[in-house]
This record gives C-alpha cells, sequence and structure tokens, in this order.
C-alpha cells in the first residue's frame, strides 16, 4: 500500500496513470492481497480530488477507458451491506465530477459495457432491497440506483455521445427493461393501496425523497427524451416493447382508479405522461388493443389536483337565468396578519354570473381577485396566484390531454369506441367533482393552458376520421330511449351537450386565443352534425346565438378582426348545412317580412348585410359574402326576395373595382397584398351575385347526362349511385315544357341577368385580377336555357361572344377552366347546335383547351367535349341538312381530341368514356366505314380491363353497348365480345383500390351484364369463325352466368308497383335475345346439346 500512501504527493497525472494500474495488478493478482473495497477506498476515492484535477490532463481515450474499467469492476465485485451501498454511490459521484470536466470518448462498444454495469448494480440495490425485507422505500437501498441513472443522463446530456441509433435503442431497451423492473417492485408493496379516490393516508405512505416512483419519474424523463431524438427511427419490435411497459404503468391506475395528490407523484405522473406523448407522436403499428386501458387511465387525469378544492357550481342552459348553487367558501384571514387565501380561480364566463354576490362580499374576499381579470393572471408562469404544487398539477392534467390528442390520431377507429367516457351525455353545465370529461375541463378548469389543451382535443376528435361516425348521430328523448342506449342515441346526447356548452362559452369567453379556438370547434361541430336527426330547435339555436356573438362584437382589448371573421364563418358554416331547416327558413321568412314593412330588426340577414358593407374591414366583407353565399344555396327562396339588398351589395364592391384594361391576353394578377384582399371580396361578390341569379333563373341543377340514359336499362334501373350537380341547364328532351312550366320566373330571371351584364358583368370580365374574372364567367355556368332565351339578342351574344373569348384568349388557367364550364353548359341549350357558327367557336375552343398543360383545365375542357357531343346527338334532327357536312368534320375534330385525352386522369378519362359514347349516336357517322374505329373500341377496352377507376370502367362499358349492329363494330366486334367476356368473368379478382369502390362494383356489374348481352345477342349475326370458337370454348361459363340471370328474374313473383314489372319484362326480353341468339350459334357449330341447354333457359323466363 506503499504507492497509495504516496500517490496524493505525485503529479496529477501519474497519480491517476499510478492509481489505475496499480488497482489493475491487484485486481488480477491471484490470490487478491487486499478485497475490492479496500482497493478502492485507497487507490480512487481517498484520492478523488486530484484524480478528478488530473482527468482533464489526460487523453479522453484513456480517461474514457479507465472509467469503464472502474465501473465493471465495482459492478462485478462480490460486496454485501452498506459497503457495497457506498461503493456504488462513491463510483457514481466520481464519475459525474469527471463528466463535467472530460467530454469522455465513449464509443458504442463502450455503450453498451457500461448499461451492463449500471444493470448489473441496480440489480444488486434492488434485489438485496427486497432479499433483506426492508423495502423498496428504503432510501439507503434506493439512493445507489438514483445515483446510477443521474450518472447515466450526465453521460448523455454533457457529452452528446448518444447519437447514433444504435446507442439510443440499447439505451430505451435498457430504460424499459428498468422500468418493468420497478414496475414489479411496486406492485408488490402497498403505496396505493386504499379504496378512497385522493386519501391522505396514501399520501403520507409515499416516501418524500430516495423512493423509486422518483427513480421511475427519471427513467420516463430520460426515455422521452431517447424517443424525442430518435423516436422516428426506433424499430418496431423496440416501440411496440415500450409500448407494453407503458400500458402495463397505466393499467394499473386504471384498475385502482386512484391518483395520490402528492408532490412526488405529481412528477411521477408528468414524467409518464410526458414519455407517453413522445411514444405515441410516432406510432409504429396499431394501438386498438391498448386504446381502452390509455384512455380509462387518462381520464382520472382530468380533474387531478382539483377534486378537493373546486366550489361546486351549476348552470342551466344557454339562453335561461343561471343559478349558483353553492356560495363561494374562500376568504380572507384576520386583517391583521397580513394574509390573504385566494380563491379557485373561475373561468371568464363563471365571473359573471358571480358579480352581484362579490358585490355584496366585497370586504370578505381577497381584494387581489378581479372578477374582470385577464386569463393571463392565472397563467403557468405566474406563482402570485397559484402555488408551485397547483401549477406542476395542472402540467400533468395537460399533458393528459395531449396524449388523448395522439391517440385519437394514432387510432381514430378504436379511439371513437371511448367517446362516451370522455364526452358528457347529460348536464354538460355542471361541475363535477369525480366524473371529468373533457367538457369539464374545457368549462372548469382553472389554468387556460388545460382549458386550451382540452379545447384542442376536441378539435382533434371533431376534425379527424373518428368524427365520421357521428353521421349516424340520433337525438332521442329520454322518454323514448327504453332501458337500452344504442350507439347512435348516445352519440346524439353528446352531440347536443356539445352544443350546449360550446355555445355557452363562445358566448361568455373574453380570452382571445381560447375563444378561437371554441370557434374553431362550434365550426368542426356543426359540420360533423346531422341535423336532421337532431331536435329541431338546434340549429336555429346555433344561428341565433352565433348572429348574437357576430352582432355583439368582442371585447375591445382584442384584436377581434380575426375573431370576428371566424365568427362568421361558423355562421355561414350553420347556414350552409346539408339539411335545411324550416325552421331556420321561417326565421329569415319572418325577417324578411320585416324588410318589407320597413321595421328596424337585427337578425341574420340584416346583419350579413351589413358587414358585406365596403365600409367593413375586407376580411369581414369577404366572410360575410360567404356567409350570404351558404345562405342562398340552402335557402333560395330568402335570396330570391333579397335581389334589391343583393344588388346594392355588389353595386358597392363594384364603385371600388379596378379599371378595365385593354382587350389582350391576361397574364394574371400582380399587386401588393391589400390589393389581392380586395379583389378576392369583389370575386365573392360577384359569386353571390351568380347564386342569386341562379335561384332567381330556376336553377335546379341537372345530372350528368349519361346518368340518366344508363338508368334506363334494365339492368341499371335499379342501381342507386351517387349524383353531383355540375351546372345548371335546363336541357334534355324535356326543356320546352320547363320553359313553359317555368316562363314567369325564367322571365324575372332574364330581367335580372339582364341588369347584372349591364351594370356589373361587362366590367368585371375585364377586369384586371383573373380572381374576379373568372368569379364572373363561372356566372354563365349557372343560366338555365329559359334565362338564356329570355335575353335580348345583344345579351345572348355578349354571353357567348365573352365565353369564348375567355376560353381562348385568356391565358390564366383558373378563367379557362371557368370557361369551359361555361361551354359545356350552354351547348346543352336546344338552340345552339342549329347554329353552325357557335357550334364550331365552341369545339375549337374545348379542342384547344384538351392541350392545356393545367390538369383543372383539361378537366373541365373534357367535360365541355363530352356535353358538345351529347347535345349533337340529342339535337341531330334539329340541325339543318346543309351543316351536316361542317357537323361531320366537327365529330371528327371530336373524335381526334377524345383519342388525345384517353392517357390522362382519372376524371379526365371518364369524360372521354363519356363524350365517345355519345359520339357513337350520333347517326351521321358510319362506323364501319372510320378508320378511327379500332383505336376507339381498342382504348375502350383497355379502360374496362385496366383501369383502377370503377366509374371509368363503368362508362367504357356502356360505351361498348352503343353500336347497334355487327356492322358498326366493325372488325372490333370479336375483340369486343372476348375483352368483356374476360372482364365480367374475372370481376371477382379484380382488386378495389379505394374503399370507395365498393359502392360502384354493383353498378359496374349491371352495366357489364347488359353489354355482355347485347353483343351475345349481336353474335349471331356474325360469320367470323374466331368468334363463334370462342363462344364454344366458354360455353360452360355462359352457361352458368346466364342460368343465374334467369333465376333472378324467375325469383320476382307479382310485383307490386308498374315500374317494376316494365323492369322484369324488360330484363327478360334482353336476357331471351342472348339465348336465341346462342342458341342459333351452336346450332350452326353442330353443338346440338349444348344448344339444347339455352334452349331450357329461353323456355324458362317465357
Amino acid at each position: 500500500m506503499a504507492a497509495s500512501s504516496s500517490s496524493s504527493a505525485l503529479p496529477p497525472v501519474r497519480s491517476w496513470r499510478t492509481a489505475f494500474l496499480t488497482l489493475r495488478d491487484e485486481t488480477t493478482t491471484s490470490p487478491p492481497r487486499a478485497s475490492v473495497p479496500d482497493l478502492l477506498h485507497n487507490l480512487v476515492f481517498s484520492n478523488s480530488a486530484p484524480l478528478i484535477a488530473a482527468a482533464a490532463e489526460l487523453p479522453p481515450q484513456e480517461v474514457a477507458s479507465d472509467v469503464l474499467f472502474l465501473i465493471e469492476l465495482v459492478a462485478d465485485a462480490d460486496q454485501v451491506g452498506e459497503n457495497a451501498m457506498a461503493a456504488y454511490s462513491l463510483t457514481f459521484h466520481l464519475i459525474n465530477d469527471i463528466s463535467r470536466r472530460v467530454s469522455l470518448d465513449i464509443n458504442a462498444s463502450y455503450w453498451k459495457r457500461i448499461l451492463d454495469s449500471f444493470g448489473k448494480i441496480i440489480g444488486v440495490s434492488i434485489g438485496k432491497a427486497s432479499l433483506n425485507g426492508e423495502g423498496t422505500g428504503n432510501p439507503s437501498r434506493i439512493r445507489p440506483v438514483m445515483n446510477c441513472f443521474e450518472t447515466l443522463r450526465i453521460l448523455i446530456a454533457a457529452h452528446l455521445r448518444i447519437s447514433s441509433l444504435s446507442e439510443n435503442i440499447e439505451l430505451v431497451k435498457f430504460l424499459g427493461s428498468n422500468i418493468a423492473r420497478f414496475h414489479a417492485e411496486l406492485s408488490s408493496f402497498s403505496d396505493l393501496s386504499g379504496t378512497q379516490r385522493y386519501p391522505a393516508v396514501a399520501e403520507k405512505r409515499i416516501p418524500r425523497s430516495g423512493s423509486l416512483w422518483e427513480v421511475q419519474t427519471l427513467c420516463f424523463t430520460m426515455l422521452g427524451e431517447a424517443f424525442s431524438r430518435v423516436g422516428s427511427l426506433i424499430p418496431i419490435d423496440t416501440w411496440q416493447s415500450v409500448i407494453e411497459v407503458l400500458s402495463k404503468e397505466m393499467d394499473v391506475l386504471a384498475s385502482k382508479n386512484l391518483l395520490v395528490e402528492d408532490n412526488t407523484m405529481a412528477k411521477f405522473y408528468a414524467a409518464l405522461l410526458q414519455c407517453l406523448h413522445l411514444v405515441l407522436v410516432d406510432k409504429k403499428s396499431s394501438l386498438s388493443d391498448h386504446v381502452p386501458s390509455f384512455v380509462a387511465a387518462l381520464r382520472l387525469f382530468l380533474n387531478y389536483g382539483l377534486a378537493s378544492c373546486r366550489p361546486q357550481m351549476t348552470y342551466k342552459t344557454v339562453g335561461e337565468k343561471e343559478k349558483e348553487v353553492s356560495s363561494l367558501t374562500s376568504k380572507t384571514s384576520s386583517s391583521t396578519d397580513g394574509k390573504v387565501d385566494h380563491k379557485p380561480y373561475r373561468p371568464p364566463h363563471l365571473r359573471r354570473n358571480d358579480a352581484a354576490n362579490l358585490k355584496k362580499t366585497k370586504d370578505l374576499y381577497a381584494p387581489a381577485l378581479s372578477d374582470h381579470g385577464s386569463d393571463s393572471e392565472y397563467s403557468d408562469s405566474d406563482g402570485s396566484v397559484q402555488d408551485n404544487d397547483s401549477i406542476r398539477r395542472s402540467k400533468v392534467r395537460v399533458s393528459a390531454l395531449l396524449c388523448l390528442q395522439d391517440l385519437c390520431q394514432a387510432d381514430p377507429k378504436a379511439f371513437t369506441t371511448q367517446w362516451t367516457m370522455l364526452l358528457p351525455t347529460n348536464d354538460v353545465l355542471e361541475s363535477r367533482k369525480f366524473d371529468a370529461t373533457l367538457m369539464t375541463c374545457l368549462l372548469f378548469d382553472p389554468y387556460l393552458k388545460a382549458r386550451l389543451a382540452s379545447a384542442s382535443t376536441l378539435a382533434v376528435m371533431l376534425d379527424g376520421p373518428s368524427s365520421v361516425s357521428l353521421q349516424v348521430a340520433e337525438y332521442k328523448d329520454s322518454s323514448k330511449r327504453g332501458s337500452y342506449t344504442s350507439l347512435s342515441s348516445s352519440l346524439g346526447q353528446i352531440l347536443m351537450q356539445l352544443h350546449k356548452g360550446v355555445i355557452h362559452l363562445v358566448m361568455r369567453e373574453t380570452h382571445s386565443g381560447l375563444l378561437a379556438s371554441l370557434l374553431k370547434i362550434l365550426m368542426l361541430l356543426i359540420s360533423s352534425t346531422p341535423y336532421a336527426r337532431m331536435p329541431e330547435d338546434l340549429l336555429p339555436t346555433v344561428i341565433i346565438n352565433l348572429q348574437a356573438k357576430v352582432e355583439g362584437g368582442f371585447p375591445s382589448n382584442n384584436d377581434d378582426t380575426s375573431l370576428l371573421a371566424t365568427a362568421i364563418s361558423c355562421l355561414a358554416g350553420a347556414l350552409s348545412t346539408s339539411s335545411s331547416s324550416l325552421k331556420v327558413q321561417e326565421i329569415l321568412a319572418q325577417e324578411i317580412e320585416g324588410f318589407n314593412k320597413n321595421e328596424k330588426r337585427t337578425g341574420v340577414l340584416s346583419t350579413l348585410f351589413r358587414l358585406c358593407e365596403m365600409s367593413t374591414s375586407p376580411t369581414i366583407s369577404f366572410e360575410a359574402l360567404q356567409a350570404l353565399r351558404a345562405l342562398s344555396h340552402s335557402y333560395p327562396k330568402i335570396v330570391v326576395a333579397c335581389w334589391e339588398h343583393v344588388f346594392a351589395i355588389v353595386h358597392s364592391h363594384m364603385e371600388v373595382a379596378s379599371p378595365e384594361v385593354p382587350t389582350s391576353p391576361r397574364r394574371g394578377l400582380s399587386g401588393n397584398s391589400i390589393r389581392v384582399n380586395g379583389e378576392k371580396v369583389i370575386a365573392a361578390a360577384i359569386k353571390v351575385l351568380d347564386d342569386c341569379l341562379r335561384a332567381l333563373s330556376g336553377f335546379k341543377g341537372t345530372e350528368d347526362l349519361l346518368d340518366d340514359k344508363l338508368l334506363d336499362t334494365p339492368f341499371t334501373s335499379d342501381c342507386i349511385r351517387e349524383k353531383k350537380i355540375f351546372s345548371a341547364p335546363s336541357c334534355g328532351d324535356e326543356a320546352s315544357d320547363d320553359y313553359k312550366d317555368d316562363q314567369r320566373t325564367s322571365q324575372s330571371g332574364g330581367d335580372q341577368w339582364e341588369q347584372a351584364i349591364n351594370k356589373f358583368l361587362r366590367r368585371t370580365l375585364r377586369h384586371s385580377s383573373h380572381v374576379v374574372r373568372a368569379a364572373s364567367v363561372t356566372c354563365f355556368a349557372g343560366i338555365t336555357s329559359s334565362a338564356f332565351y329570355s335575353l335580348k339578342k345583344q345579351h345572348q351574344d355578349f354571353v357567348l361572344s365573352s365565353t369564348i373569348y375567355a376560353a381562348v384568349e385568356d391565358v390564366v388557367p383558373s378563367v379557362r377552366s371557368a370557361a369551359c364550364r361555361a361551354i359545356g353548359v350552354i351547348t346543352c341549350f336546344p338552340e345552339i347546335c342549329r347554329s353552325a357558327g357557335i357550334l364550331g367557336s365552341f369545339v375549337k375552343a374545348v379542342e384547344t383547351n384538351t392541350q392545356n398543360s393545367v390538369v383543372s383545365v383539361r378537366i373541365t375542357a373534357s367535360w365541355a367535349l363530352a356535353n358538345i357531343c351529347e347535345s349533337l346527338h340529342r339535337w341531330f334532327n334539329d340541325v339543318h341538312p346543309e351543316c351536316f357536312v361542317e357537323t361531320n368534320a366537327r365529330v371528327v375534330a371530336l373524335i381526334e381530341c377524345a383519342l388525345r385525352l384517353t392517357n390522362d386522369g382519372d376524371k379526365v378519362q371518364w369524360n372521354v368514356c363519356h363524350a365517345l359514347s355519345n359520339l357513337f349516336r350520333n347517326e351521321t357517322l358510319s362506323l364501319k366505314d372510320e378508320d378511327w374505329a379500332p383505336s376507339v373500341f381498342s382504348i375502350l377496352l383497355l379502360l374496362l380491363r385496366d383501369s383502377s377507376n370503377f366509374k371509368i370502367r363503368i362508362q367504357a362499358a356502356a360505351a361498348l353497348a352503343v353500336p347497334e349492329s355487327v356492322l358498326d363494330y366493325g372488325r372490333s366486334f370479336t375483340d369486343v365480345v372476348k375483352g368483356v367476356e374476360h372482364v365480367l368473368e374475372n370481376l371477382d379478382s379484380y382488386q378495389m383500390s379505394a374503399p370507395s369502390s365498393f359502392k360502384y362494383r354493383s353498378a359496374l356489374e349491371k352495366q357489364l351484364t347488359i353489354t355482355m348481352l347485347h353483343v351475345l345477342h349481336l353474335a349471331s349475326s356474325s360469320d367470323h369463325q374466331p368468334l363463334k370458337d370462342f363462344i364454344v370454348k366458354k360455353a360452360s361459363f355462359l352457361e352458368e352466368w346466364l342460368k343465374g340471370l334467369c333465376s333472378s328474374v324467375k325469383d320476382i313473383s307479382a310485383p307490386t308497383e308498374i315500374e317494376s314489372v316494365n323492369t322484369v319484362n324488360q330484363k327478360k326480353e334482353v336476357i331471351s335475345k342472348a339465348l336465341r341468339s346462342l342458341t342459333e350459334v351452336f346450332e350452326g357449330m353442330n353443338h346440338h346439346a349444348t344448344a339444347q341447354k339455352f334452349e331450357v333457359l329461353y323456355q324458362s323466363i317465357q
């Protein structure tokens, strides 16, 4: 030991090297001359000061090697009792001091060995504590474990060595395994025994320092930090193991239904929830098995730290007088002691209700508490109002809310089943001490950050995929629910309570940030609620309250422009719900009556008209115009009665419109942001004008013309399909009848159209802003044929020339797209096809735009192309014979245009199939003589077989069924029969690219059926031997398929409606024709037995 006794007199570097070389030599001597504890004490611990000083002068690699040797030596030493605990603590303190002075060079190999050694030390400490029956609450046994993790954290934070993925994965596994070990130890310890929710006895049992709870707190903190560094790169198996560890912790909390309000436990809960949040952010696999337990545990935290101090308040619903049930209990102490007991914080919407009581008891309450105070007074950083313990517990609640957000985003489907646990089904305005929900937090939590987090969580729930389930919600009165409450009924009750609570807050909240969040929630709530299945007063209540809030304004200390704009946007959402409300219409109608009587009333219309004026802010004007447009969509009769007001509003905006520009190709928009904003407002005004004109001129909308054609076929007439309104032409065979029936309305619409053209559209179509020009051209896409023909000739010419000019000359894609949409509408009018000049201009404009580089332009151009083809077919008899040659030339141009578009996107391909189908019906064409016919059939077959879009395949199959004879199919007939049969036979094996394809599969099968029956009916007229050979080859499939069709029509007995009888008879007729044709084919091929089978099927449906 002479070396050790003199080592302190040596230079620092030599002292270090002498100590560690001696230590290595002594520990490798066999038998050892001294015990490891003695060696450590004499060589290292007793001379720690010079060793620490020497570390800074040594190479980092040497220091790291010697430190690792020391850790492994201590971990492997056979030590017992307090000697071991002391050795562990001294070792960790030494490493900590060295790490603060030297950047240790720890490579991946060193890192794994350090973790292994730390694991041994932890195992010894915990194992001996349990073995000796001392309990894991003994600080002397737990302190080395705590020191171990503190040292580990210092190595990570001070030296930044945990940078590689592999090192972080090793750390995550190490922390996870030790957390599981501590969890098992704590499960056998009675720290959390008890039956009460927040028992004082349980709080006293928690050791104040050195407990395993503090160790676990540090472990979860480090685990969360690891995931914050490389969470997105963690392997799935490691991530799942961490989820299992977290799940066990949360399961214990949920099963015992118990939380402890203690500083130590508050820190533990905060670390646990923050770790869970960081792990859930980067989801690797399904959480469906864990969501219920996670939600059950997280729900406990929503009231954490509040149950023992919140005053119990009960409030009636919005619109009723709110009543205080229990008095405030916080009073000041004696005025002579100078101390104040602060009342619990009251959210702003609750403070006003206590104004009278506060005035009466002013001398009894803390003067520091202002009834009109800002929420910022109670922010988490202000320790003068709430103590640090309350702030810490509020952060626990915020972390729990963040975790709920993460779960909702990570697994929306599984989270939907937990809505009834997190959202109220009754009495939303009552404070609940032990039954907290998200609305409880939003309404009553004293901390602003918790209320904001609750609002954010609600917004995530309503904005995510899980909100789709709300579409099944249905409100039932309590007297009609019975003993069993269905999911739809529960969701209906939840929606009612959400409306009540959110509207209550919107009308009373004063904090701008929270109010903005509340308005967002309300907007999402409006869009998610099926108001048709809710109480009829619900939607009017929403609209009335929003109108009152908009009219009343916002606190002057806030920048209320954005809040007012958001509130108006909410109002627009309420006015544009998918199902309009009769009660809302009655309210609006009553307001219009007041207008007519010159009565001054405050209502939705008057508020919107006032805000639409140019005197308000551009942002407010824009939102108000959007709301007015929404109203015109849902309640067209109302806006018709307000034409004069709408005209005046648009006129006020035109007064500040930009000057006209010379007639030349438009180059887009330039200017500052203020001008852009103003031009958006003008465009919004034009859109309001557009919707008002549509309502005035009898706008009803028209479905795609080919859809109507498909519904005429026997096998597709019973197929329900979703239809979308694309435009507003009154076209079709019944167009003249519409004109006669609605002559008065359309004439009135014509008058307003002429006013709009003369006062507005002549200017706005030449506006310097492309946004305004596009909105102006879009107006022409909403004109009906009756309104168009009621215009004077000069105005008709203006509509046509302006549309063509915008489609050909304007270089801005949005303007061209709008013009193509207008062409697609106007071309459906019967008079258009009678004018070769107009039709030719339309064809040229559409052909030009089908070659545009912007896909949105090509989509509308292809849609217009399809409508032109449809019009040529519908109004063929009205075309003058002298125009046939020119019309045929146009048809050829249309065919070439369609062929060029077949390689485009889905929407374009759909329109192309539509166009080709209509062109096949054109009587001026002789398909068998056209050189392009084989190419067209090949493209249609390719789309039918390979397209991933079922709607395109339906249109392609329909187009292939149009030619009426074998001659019309030409040499492509055999290919068509083979192609359709192949798709029909293999339909079940096709992969569906999207869930939405399911609803179109039935329609595709029915269309394939009618197409296949059609070509089989024509098969007997063909003398092409390869076709007959193919039919013989497919005899077995055709027999089974036709047998199924025959059974389907035979099973229908005594239809109740005449339409059903006609449909069944039509089906039998089509099937019979195909069977007779096949019988002839097989007879001609001398396959008499097979022919007899088809003859039997034929007889079975006669």
